[in-house]
């Protein structure tokens, strides 16, 4: 069962994600500024207040993260029997995860079926994140200016292969012949995905599913 504190602790360490106070969360979020603020998680007759499943339900939305995401910020015990589906090895060492170009993500033989960096030396770069999700999130840095003006050269996505995708989510897509791309998922239907580009210079793109190797969801960027 989610305690009062586990759940709290995840509303505070995802606002430290987004390098947000808890009062900048819930402003994002579309709240009242007060309502994630340490006074209002007790009663003046010290009962305990929980955050209203509407409360999380747009702080989610307004991050981009997913439940089972949040559930992976709180504390350890409330997860030590397993990490999320799909967990992969360790990362390199403490909070860094793999770091790729997106001229190495094009390049043949860098990633397993489920799209991740397959084997040993990348480049790592630190992630603040509950240790079950290091394991299956991974890095890319932007390369040129292809995704301007939302993502510039230097720029790092935090992509998560194994994340559900829905209309609407910012994604990158490897294709089997070996092209990456950062688009908008506009449609996905059972034979193909239909992407929005993020440089108005460059056009829609409709891609049969079967010419697709992976799609990972942009879970965060560093901009």
């Amino acid at each position: 069962m989610l305690s009062h504190e586990q759940i709290w602790e995840a509303i505070d360490r995802l606002a430290e994600r987004h390098d947000l106070t808890p009062s900048g969360l819930a402003r994002r979020a579309g709240l009242d500024p007060t309502s994630f603020n340490k006074s209002k998680r007790l009663s003046a007759d010290g009962r305990l207040r929980w955050p209203s499943t509407e409360s999380i339900a747009k702080v989610l939305d307004a991050t981009g993260a997913n439940m089972e995401q949040f559930l992976a910020f709180m504390r350890p015990s409330a997860n030590s029997s397993a990490g999320l589906p799909g967990e992969r090895a360790k990362p390199p060492h403490g909070g860094a995860i793999p770091l790729l170009g997106f001229a190495q993500a094009g390049a043949g033989g860098f990633f397993d079926d489920g799209g991740f960096p397959a084997g040993q030396g990348w480049d790592v770069v630190e992630f603040p994140a509950a240790p079950s999700q290091k394991s299956v999130v991974y890095a890319l840095e932007v390369q040129g200016e292809s995704m301007m003006p939302l993502y510039r050269d230097g720029d790092v996505l935090i992509v998560e292969p194994g994340a559900q995708v829905r209309r609407n989510d910012r994604v990158v897509v490897r294709t089997r012949d070996g092209e990456v791309m950062a688009k908008v998922l506009l449609r996905q239907s059972s034979r193909s995905i239909e992407l929005m580009s993020l440089n108005p210079e460059h056009p829609n793109r409709t891609l049969d599913l079967s010419d697709v190797e992976w799609i990972a969801r942009i879970i965060w960027a560093s901009q």
